[in-house]
């Protein structure tokens, strides 16, 4: 009888022969090169625009290091990973909740959780700006004034960041529990492990890529968030972040200094995306 060759066998042949080139092989690999000069061409376009301009090393130096833009760069950073770790803390459970759990009403909250994806991002502005116009919210926000609080400061642009990033947050958990089978808990729920431990042993790593590409999303978006900051927190100096800040040197033709806001902002995300996916490079 013919023995089988073994899974390290077929392997090695498959290495070997190399990968089969077929119409699916390249189309798929067509469309992703078809995305990525997309993104590499706007992001060139941006260098070619401030190398035309004939600037020189000191100018665009001073260009990138300006009070200003760092003033700015250090808010949207603080901001954005304030309203990450509070996504975490509650996208978390959330999405876990409305993955594993049957409840009245499911259907309903799998809905609303979803609605600040949809929503024009200006409409999130004008509904907090009415929250804490009356009811609750207005004596929520008297009685953080009376502590010498204000929401048109860092804490409202992580109020809007949190509002716009929250939906992602918790749709990306859901979706990375519900790939994790559901027997495997129930298994170490047998051999002793509690309904607790069976979550961070063995539900929580078998979703952390999803999570982990969760976190990436968030971040990303609410470093970005732009519309309901102009509304809810305004465009003041003490509460720019780099996109309001690049939104008003455009507005007054400095199109170069929102170009190197750009820049700097495509690095930061740059940077923050290749550590996690370097971190997470030898996970499926």
């Amino acid at each position: 009888m013919k023995k089988k060759p073994s899974v390290r066998m077929r392997e090695e042949r498959l290495k070997m022969v190399g990968p089969r080139v077929n119409l699916l092989s390249v189309l798929c690999m067509g469309m992703l090169l078809f995305c990525v000069v997309i993104v590499a061409g706007l992001v060139a376009a941006d260098v070619i625009y401030l190398a035309e301009q004939k600037f020189s090393v000191g100018e665009i130096w001073t260009l990138f290091t300006a009070k200003s833009i760092l003033r700015a760069l250090r808010l949207s950073l603080i901001t954005s990973l304030t309203t990450l770790a509070l996504v975490i803390v509650t996208a978390l459970p959330a999405g876990y909740a409305l993955s594993r759990y049957r409840f009245p009403g499911h259907s309903l909250c799998n809905t609303l959780v979803d609605v600040p994806i949809f929503l024009p991002p200006i409409v999130i502005g004008i509904s907090l700006l009415a929250f804490f116009g009356f009811g609750v919210g207005n004596a929520l926000k008297q009685a953080l004034s009376g502590g010498g609080i204000s929401l048109v400061s860092w804490i409202g642009i992580v109020l809007c960041q949190y509002v716009i990033s929250m939906s992602y947050g918790i749709r990306s958990v859901k979706a990375a529990f519900d790939t994790g089978l559901r027997e495997l808990e129930q298994v170490a729920c047998t051999l002793g492990c509690s309904q607790w431990q069976a979550f961070w042993k063995v539900s929580l790593p078998l979703a952390r890529p999803g999570v982990m590409a969760g976190c990436i999303l968030v971040w990303a978006r609410g470093i970005g968030v732009f519309g309901p900051l102009m509304v809810f927190v305004g465009t003041g100096s003490r509460v720019q972040v780099m996109p309001t800040m690049m939104w008003l040197e455009l507005s007054v033709g400095n199109i170069e200094v929102s170009l190197a806001i750009a820049l700097i902002m495509l690095v930061l995300i740059g940077i923050g995306l290749g550590a996690i996916h370097f971190l997470e490079r030898d996970r499926s």
